[in-house]
């Protein structure tokens, strides 16, 4: 009953996880895509980190951020299928983090009434732009929010619930056997008990009768 609930677990947190992974792929092509409109705007096709040309932060950080729910997402499947504790672990530390890094940027965002000057100046005008998409579709953009936090959150969860499931028993040794198996074991012919011991000898009257018996043959 543990395997098949461990199971289950293992490919509902695998689902899971892949949502987040597709997120992550949705970010990476969204900031190549932007350091292809920079590119093009600056024309040239490389950046130049100079005083002429700040650095475009946002499309770097919209970047790194795909990269790491990618990351994320490799060590997930590989928690999830391995169900080792040490990486269910690492993930839980991981997506633990990231979930923070959210809350403290949500935090920031309707707490603090000028969080815009926290952030530097955008030389793509790709953050402002940003903005006005999120206010103008304020809704959408905070059930789209919502929803990558539960899956993250979920995430967690399942990882937990897998971790105290522990991984699968695997049994090499002949004084241990699967449960499962003992009904076939009871099916199976097994040879007769031996006793190992030194030998029983008969008596000195059995062996002189034997031999009485023999010339009496004859």
């Amino acid at each position: 009953m543990v395997g098949v609930v461990r199971t289950c677990v293992q490919s509902i947190l695998k689902l899971v996880n892949s949502v987040i992974g597709m997120v992550g792929l949705a970010m990476i092509m969204y900031s190549l895509w932007l350091i292809r409109s920079w590119q093009r705007n600056m024309g040239h096709l490389s950046f130049d980190h100079s005083h002429h040309h700040p650095i475009p932060w946002f499309i770097y950080t919209i970047l790194g951020l795909g990269i790491t729910l990618c990351v994320i997402t490799c060590s997930g499947h590989i928690a999830a299928d391995t169900a080792n504790g040490c990486c269910l672990y690492s993930y839980m530390v991981f997506v633990f983090l990231l979930l923070m890094l959210e809350a403290g940027v949500a935090a920031d965002i309707f707490l603090n009434h000028d969080w815009e000057e926290d952030f530097p100046d955008d030389p793509t005008g790709r953050f402002d732009q940003f903005k006005k998409f999120v206010r103008s579709n304020f809704d959408i953009c905070k059930w789209i929010g919502l929803s990558i936090v539960c899956v993250q959150g979920l995430s967690l969860l399942l990882a937990m619930i897998l971790k105290a499931l522990g991984p699968h028993q695997y049994y090499d040794s002949d004084d241990e056997y699967v449960p499962e198996r003992v009904p076939l074991l009871k099916n199976a012919v097994l040879p007769p008990p031996y006793v190992i011991g030194d030998p029983v000898y008969g008596s000195k009257n059995d062996a002189w009768n034997i031999r009485i018996n023999d010339k009496a043959t004859r």
